[in-house]
């Protein structure tokens, strides 16, 4: 998006139209008109009842008078401050809209009154001032909304500014252009913002080219491309977080593409289960398979595929589990993708436990507590009737829940048992600890207790990424986006092992390039997980860890030495060349990790070779297919002319397996995402 662009949507978003008055003039004759023709004669209308406390003598003096105030000058204001509201609507910063045409039509849902509007593109989010909209909640007490029918059948939002629409006055309601009702969509408010919100529900989706306002993400460049002979050496850590890719299909399902900076590439090519080689577990918890494939996005390059496959011990062989639900109460989290969904999910987990793990509920708004103290896995009804007593309300105090949540996984933890705190939020922590450092910091310090920290993130608007990657990577777990019910499943039941149970630590990736045989390469992805080359032998250094049953992929664009793809020149002054060795290896491969509670690292090696296959392997090039997805979305500088039909045909034609139907949805975004660019 361009500044001039920008610069243009800031000012629509300060801009506040001064009222036409004559405009305000047809506006309350409108709605006095409207008001009779509802409410009929004045003889009608309802009147205040007196009470004991009215009908003493000391309010028959001066104030006598308010003893005779009818209902239908309260009501005159209310129709006016409506029809007001309406005049004062501003435009989402997201979805900026053409100017509102009035329509003299009020309707009531329930409790709900509906201010109907035309507006010659609907599929505007509105929001009320609020300087009106408490007027209206003070005098009517009634929640006033203002719904956009859409004459292209497309999706409208609904959006009120108010904090003193008491609860009972809250309806649930499916809304349509024609105000029509279904139960279904609750409409409830933020406590912290006061937003009333809902969706109307319309036949097609209209396409939102804004990401949601409040969502953070700590992007990295773009891994540059090196120049093997000056760099021949790239060191990083394994990622097997699964949330990017997750908050990326929410986004084109929700008919907008992602932000640049919430794609992760890496995330998103793990994401799925790929056929490596299981290993010998006798010489490593994991095995290692290398691949040497042809670029799709540029036939004069090469990509080595790494692909690491975790091992999975038989349930019965695993120790017991000692979990900690920390879970995000606060305000942000009372949308229905949130805490309502999370329960959700953790009730789907509680399946997968046997009777000698345990449960313990922390919860954190304002301040935390301890809602459930540790409970065998066994006692399901109990566990059950915890979770569903929770609601929403307060400010997120996230620092003294995880320091709560520690402490309690301290307690219940034993010799050989694993310990894991289980943070579901929207990532947005405002009261304590709010820096990521900050958290960074604390986490690190924790995690040598041996209590892993997965962060499972909910929702959209408020969604803070980046404080949950600090908190996943520092943590000695991992990170995931839930944001259906099938995920829950995905993550909590279908990978549970690897979500659950580590098997080694520390896992780090170095690779040397040959200088005589590789030109330039360049790291696809992993940005963030980026060491430097001394790193590498630290074992004080942290990295990331692998699950039982975990795939890992890494995958590097490598361009040989006289291909025309070469992108640098030849230095002026250097002319030194380099020898080849005749072992006609790319590169060597080395990874390091630690056993689960060891402080020593082993050290595995592997040379890369060209391997020429009669049939190229499948999982290389969905692999492949999906990492080129991933940059075209974040705006890669690397794959030219290749599109989204180019990415979608490559990974239909090497789907292969795929039992749980993972690859046919990503295929389905990639053309869905076509649309949207």
């Amino acid at each position: 998006m361009s500044d001039d662009l920008k610069k243009l949507q800031a000012a629509l978003r300060q801009a506040t139209p001064d009222p036409d008055s004559d405009a305000k003039a047809a506006a309350l004759a409108a709605a006095q008109e409207s008001f009779d023709r509802i409410q009929g004669s004045e003889a009608q209308a309802r009147p205040i009842p007196e009470s004991p406390q009215n009908a003493g003598p000391f309010w028959k003096g001066p104030f006598a008078m308010f003893n005779k105030i009818r209902l239908r000058p309260a009501l005159y204001l209310t129709s006016c401050l409506v029809v007001a509201g309406a005049v004062f609507v501003t435009y989402e910063p997201w979805n900026p809209q053409a100017p509102l045409e009035r329509k003299d039509e009020v309707e009531k849902v329930g409790d709900l009154r509906l201010q109907t509007l035309e507006t010659e593109e609907a599929d505007a989010a509105l929001e009320l001032r609020d300087s009106e909209t408490q007027s209206m909640a003070e005098v009517s007490q009634e929640p006033v909304i203002v719904v956009i029918p859409s004459p292209k059948k497309e999706l409208g939002r609904i959006r009120l500014r108010s904090d003193e629409v008491p609860q009972e006055n809250r309806s649930t309601a499916q809304i349509d252009g024609s105000g029509a009702t279904d139960p279904g969509l609750t409409l409830g408010s933020q406590p912290q913002s006061g937003v009333l919100s809902g969706i109307v529900a319309q036949d097609q989706i209209a396409p939102d080219p804004y990401p949601k306002p409040g969502d953070q993400f700590e992007g990295e460049p773009e891994n540059p491309l090196k120049i093997t002979v000056e760099e021949p050496v790239s060191t990083f850590s394994i990622d097997v977080d699964t949330a990017s890719y997750a908050y990326v299909r929410n986004s084109i399902l929700e008919g907008r593409l992602p932000a640049a900076d919430a794609v992760r590439i890496e995330e998103m090519v793990n994401y799925f289960p790929y056929n490596y080689a299981a290993p010998d577990i006798s010489e490593a918890p994991f095995s290692t398979q290398l691949n040497f494939i042809t670029t799709p996005w540029n036939p004069d390059t090469k990509l080595i595929h790494i692909g690491i496959q975790g091992a999975k011990p038989a349930i019965e062989d695993r120790p017991s589990l000692n979990l900690v639900f920390l879970i995000d109460t606060s305000g942000s989290m009372q949308d229905a993708n949130k805490l309502p969904l999370l329960k959700q999910s953790f009730r789907l987990l509680l399946n997968e436990l046997r009777p000698e793990d345990q449960v313990a509920i922390v919860t954190y708004a304002g301040s935390a507590g301890t809602v459930l103290e540790p409970t065998s896995a066994s006692n399901r009804s109990e566990i059950l009737a915890s979770l569903n007593r929770l609601s929403a309300g307060g400010s997120t105090a996230g620092q003294a829940g995880l320091q709560q949540a520690y402490a309690l996984a301290e307690q219940m933890g034993e010799d050989g048992d694993i310990g894991r705190v289980l943070l579901a939020t929207d990532g947005d922590f405002n009261v304590g600890i709010s820096d990521p450092e900050a958290l960074k910091t604390f986490v690190e310090k924790k995690r040598e207790t041996g209590t892993y920290l997965s962060v499972f993130g909910f929702g959209q608007g408020n969604y803070r990424d980046d404080m949950m990657q600090t908190l996943a990577q520092n943590g000695n777990g991992t990170a995931a986006y839930i944001d259906t019910l099938a995920e829950a499943q995905k993550v909590l039941v279908d990978q549970v092992s690897g979500a659950l149970f580590p098997i080694a630590n520390d896992v780090k990736i170095q690779v040397e390039f040959n200088p005589a045989l590789i030109a330039e390469y360049r790291l696809i992805g992993y940005e963030t997980r980026a060491l430097n080359r001394e790193d590498f032998n630290n074992d004080k250094v942290d990295a990331g860890e692998i699950g039982a049953g975990h795939a890992v992929t890494a995958i590097y664009e490598v361009t040989p030495v006289g291909s025309p793809a070469i992108k640098n020149d030849p230095l002026r002054y250097q002319t030194e060349t380099v020898a080849d060795t005749g072992t006609g290896e790319l590169g060597f491969l080395k990874l390091r990790y630690k056993n689960p509670g060891e402080d020593t690292s082993k050290l595995v090696t592997q040379p890369i070779q060209e391997v020429v296959h009669v049939t190229p392997p499948a999982e290389a090039h969905f692999a492949a297919a999906i990492a080129g997805f991933g940059q075209i979305l974040k705006g890669s500088n690397y794959t030219g002319d290749w599109t989204l039909e180019d990415a979608a045909k490559l990974a239909q034609s090497f789907k292969a397996e795929d039992k749980f139907g993972y690859r046919a949805e990503a295929i389905r975004l990639m053309k869905l995402a076509e649309g949207l660019e």
